[in-house]
């Protein structure tokens, strides 16, 4: 991995923080059980809360990338949303664990995640510049498992440096959950160390940039041309739509995990951070070795492949009983979610032409959010009316099972590993 490949792949390594820390194992569980009047309310609130931000990313992905493309700015725009996720993270630091504070926590993690999606298309439009052809698949895949390790270590970082010791460090109050609220801020610095060499080694093409309304005027024409032309991309356009669904069950399932391991499972609030470090230890070898294997099988066949996985060992997580068995099952499913998300976005990349790929990046951030909303949605309505965890979580298979199906028919593009798909 040379110089530029390592920069762009520590950038997974700093993000991956928010996602395992906040809206999977540390503020998610600490909201379910703490914040919310009780865990049931607490998925449904985090559910509702998810589908406002799934429809804000799904508006601003498509049209901020295809003005990064015209403007010549991905590298300034994802260091803002860089900054401005870390800002909002850290802004956790000053809830409560009470009601009162559940609409305050709820809108400072669905501002950082609206930023974090929105700054992930402008860092995966730089694949191609960072990756050959041949190597396309596997930086990706090594990428996506950095990413696991970076949010495996920073998840440990808060179990034994501000969670577990007693007495806590620095003269936090765990009774006010200042142990937690101290996770938060840790991310937050987290994103800022470690997310800044993507923006030294990759620098955007030289030249005069145009003005912002310009190169919003030019991103608005090219969006256009981008949508009107899908109709003579059969494959890319099946591609989408795929995605739309699958990824919509793929981030629910993940974004619910640890709330549903606490209330249907019973393991305590210590006990879902060292199955969130399993998960991500599953996680990130599935993603490294899923990565050494798709230049030469394709990243289409690993997408199919992860599915199929992700679908049985899910509909199975739903209906078993006992914490052992739950969790052996978890960390085979683990390594089944790097794969299928790695993949995805280098088949995004072989996929879309060149000179447009912000562009299409954003479209891909818009399938995976345009129905973001409905997985938390109908997983919060079936909870709500069922009063059951495990009916709410089996809607997850459904969406992947779809996306799969429509998934067959797309063709890949050959690329610099000679591959096509049919």
């Amino acid at each position: 991995m040379n110089r530029r490949e390592f920069a762009w792949s520590l950038y997974d390594w700093a993000n991956s923080a928010f996602p395992t820390v906040v809206t999977t194992f540390v503020i998610a569980t600490w909201f379910a059980q703490a914040v919310a009047p009780d865990p049931v309310a607490g998925q449904t609130m985090w559910g509702w809360m998810q589908t406002a931000a799934g429809l804000a990313i799904a508006l601003l992905s498509p049209v901020l990338g295809a003005v990064a493309d015209a403007g010549g700015r991905r590298r300034l725009m994802l260091g803002l949303c860089t900054v401005a996720t870390a800002a909002c993270t850290a802004a956790i630091w000053f809830a409560r664990p009470e009601a009162s504070s559940a609409i305050y926590v709820l809108a400072c993690v669905g501002l950082a995640t609206v930023f974090f999606e929105v700054g992930t298309v402008f860092y995966n439009a730089m694949l191609p510049e960072v990756a050959s052809p041949a190597r396309i698949g596997r930086v990706s895949g090594l990428a996506w498992g950095l990413g696991y390790a970076g949010g495996l270590t920073c998840l440990v970082l808060c179990l034994f440096g501000l969670i577990r010791p007693d007495p806590p460090p620095f003269g936090l109050d765990k009774t006010q959950g200042e142990t937690i609220r101290a996770a938060a801020v840790l991310v937050g610095a987290w994103m800022l160390l470690f997310g800044w060499p993507v923006l030294v080694a990759l620098r955007d093409p030289p030249g005069v940039k145009p003005g912002w309304r310009e190169a919003a005027r030019a991103g608005l024409a090219e969006l256009r041309g981008v949508l009107r032309g899908l109709t003579g991309r059969p494959d890319m356009l099946r591609f989408l739509l795929a995605r739309l669904f699958y990824t919509d069950g793929l981030n629910t399932l993940f974004a619910f995990g640890a709330i549903f391991a606490a209330g249907v499972h019973g393991l305590g609030f210590q006990e879902v951070l060292l199955f969130g470090i399993a998960m991500n230890v599953s996680a990130g070898i599935g993603a490294a070795l899923g990565g050494l294997v798709e230049d030469r099988v394709g990243s289409r066949r690993m997408v199919l492949a992860s599915l199929a996985a992700l679908v049985a060992i899910g509909l199975a997580l739903v209906v078993v009983e006992g914490a052992a068995l739950f969790w052996g099952l978890a960390l085979v499913l683990g390594l089944f979610f790097g794969p299928a998300q790695a993949a995805s976005r280098t088949l995004m990349a072989r996929l879309a032409p060149e000179g447009e790929m912000a562009a299409h990046f954003g479209l891909f951030a818009l399938s995976g959010r345009i129905t973001g909303f409905l997985g938390p949605a109908v997983l919060a309505a079936v909870t709500q009316w069922s009063g059951s965890q495990r009916l709410g979580m089996a809607t997850t298979a459904g969406f992947m099972a779809l996306g799969a199906v429509l998934l067959l028919g797309v063709r890949e593009r050959p690329g610099g590993n000679g591959v096509t798909t049919p």
